[in-house]
């Protein structure tokens, strides 16, 4: 996969492309249907598959704080597409000039001039262009005009339910791990790069791995069982907590803290994947560090009890 940071690095595709347009956030089941079919058709004509992305993801560009919590940063995104049949992956920088491009200037300009498209997969709600006035209507007008074709992307039903980002958001706010799951096509997950904290962990029996998650709201918050990936091939079991750790010092940033079980490795500067198998509570303040120690002690022995009844792996033993 060939990945695009922005439109001033686009090379117009001289015979063509196909391609769709969205935030993906999450890479869900339904993002995946959406991409089996453009795949389908790029292979049909011979044209190259382009996925067109957003950074910022539009609403948090206009809500700024207010913004939905998001699934996935952006290096989780392009990792989760290079592992699919994608050509290329257009990162778009949404800006005030780009927010202020009309409809009929995005299609001219982004999708014909820069992009040569043959045809478009978009959602039959898709709306673009400033004050959102491009529509499903306008493409597939301008798609006769132009000689490209316009296909919805349809909606795509898991246990009765349209899949979509926000449902998915709702299932983790409401510790549904399993709900979730079963919309994304695999467990909720967070990535990043272990860095030294404050150690603080280690004071109190429970050395941790921090990744800062460089954000305001997380789409979870609390104690969870957890599995790690991306140590050597193996994958290690765990507890992890996401929040601002109130009792230690009521921070204002959000950090993932995973402590794993019987691991006593240096894995500072690892970039790792932690997996997140099951709430086991919301994170709380306590009313002293001793409280606060008593609990780790009743979270692990949850955790470890859940995942020596639902996750086996023979790596992962205490």
């Amino acid at each position: 996969m060939h990945l695009i940071r922005g439109l001033a690095q686009l090379k117009p595709f001289v015979d063509g492309c196909v391609l769709t347009i969205g935030n993906f956030d999450g890479l869900h089941l339904g993002h995946k249907a959406v991409i089996e079919k453009l795949v389908a058709r790029g292979e049909a004509l011979g044209l190259p598959v382009v996925i067109m992305i957003f950074e910022p993801q539009p609403l948090e560009y206009f809500l700024k704080d207010n913004e939905p919590s998001r699934l996935s940063a952006l290096r989780d995104k392009v990792i989760q597409f290079s592992g699919l049949p994608v050509d290329y992956l257009l990162i778009a920088r949404f800006n005030r000039q780009f927010a202020d491009v009309d409809a009929d200037q995005f299609i001219d300009e982004i999708l014909l001039k820069k992009l040569n498209i043959k045809h478009l997969v978009v959602g039959d709600d898709f709306h673009f262009g400033k004050a959102r006035r491009g529509n499903f209507a306008l493409l597939k007008a301008k798609g006769h005009r132009h000689g490209f074709s316009v296909e919805d992307t349809g909606s795509y039903l898991a246990e009765g339910c349209r899949v979509s980002s926000t449902l998915i958001r709702d299932a983790l706010a409401a510790g549904d791990l399993m709900q979730a799951e079963r919309l994304l096509g695999r467990s909720y997950s967070i990535c990043g790069r272990v860095a030294h904290g404050d150690k603080r962990g280690r004071t109190l029996g429970y050395p941790t791995a921090n990744i800062r998650l460089f954000r305001k709201n997380t789409p979870i918050n609390g104690v969870f069982a957890v599995t790690m990936t991306g140590i050597d091939g193996q994958e290690v079991m765990g507890i992890a907590n996401v929040g601002s750790r109130p009792t230690v010092d009521g921070s204002s940033k959000v950090i993932l803290e995973t402590h794993l079980f019987n691991f006593n490795r240096e894995i500072y500067g690892r970039y790792v994947e932690v997996h997140f198998k099951h709430k086991i509570r919301d994170e709380l303040r306590f009313a002293s560090v001793e409280q606060l120690k008593a609990q780790i002690v009743l979270d692990v022995a949850v955790a470890k009890d859940w995942l020596s009844q639902n996750y086996h792996l023979e790596q992962s033993k205490w």
